[in-house]
């Protein structure tokens, strides 16, 4: 599995092989040994799967406070995303900057984001879907967000406010200036 670095060496694109004929192919996506070998030691306890049916669905950006903080590993099993992740983690050198990469069906990637970093995606296909692995069960006492389009993360998306497609609730949340003290990562 090739390792790409990004912006914030926390943040991890993995490139897993694809071996393939004329059946198709086989790609092993998960292997705890090797991804501990790479320096990603997240005990992943939930799989997630997400299918957006239309382009230009935002989901995000959502993270969990401790004592329920999750690693993630985002891959797409069919479309493609953009997807971003925000370093909430105050004192970070990069808090409050981001990495955006695609992820899709096609070029295979995946995306490896710790702990301390906020978290969403915006659809660049209809019928996309996502599968992510965490490293701690859903608690939605511990889940917090930050919206997506805050002019002060500069997020280039590739949309505008007016054709993206949001939950209720990814709507309504705040500004990363506007998030309470105790609910980002020390």
């Amino acid at each position: 599995m090739e390792v790409i670095r990004t912006d914030i060496p926390d943040v991890k694109v993995l490139a897993p092989k694809r071996h393939g004929d004329a059946r198709g192919f086989l790609s092993e996506t998960y292997n705890r040994r090797m991804l501990a070998e790479l320096g990603i030691s997240g005990d992943f306890v939930q799989d997630n799967h997400s299918m957006s049916s239309e382009a230009n669905v935002v989901r995000g950006l959502h993270y969990q406070i401790p004592p329920f903080a999750q690693d993630k590993l985002i891959r797409v099993a069919r479309g493609a995303i953009k997807d971003v992740a925000v370093d909430v983690r105050r004192g970070s050198p990069t808090f409050g900057k981001h990495v955006a990469v695609i992820l899709s069906a096609e070029n295979w990637r995946q995306i490896f984001i710790p702990a301390g970093f906020a978290h969403g995606f915006v659809t660049l296909e209809p019928n996309t879907e996502v599968l992510y692995k965490v490293s701690n069960y859903y608690a939605p006492q511990h889940e917090r967000g930050i919206r997506w389009n805050d002019p002060a993360l500069a997020i280039e998306w590739g949309i505008d406010a007016s054709s993206a497609i949001l939950s209720p609730r990814d709507r309504e949340h705040p500004m990363l200036g506007q998030v309470r003290e105790g609910d980002l990562f020390r």
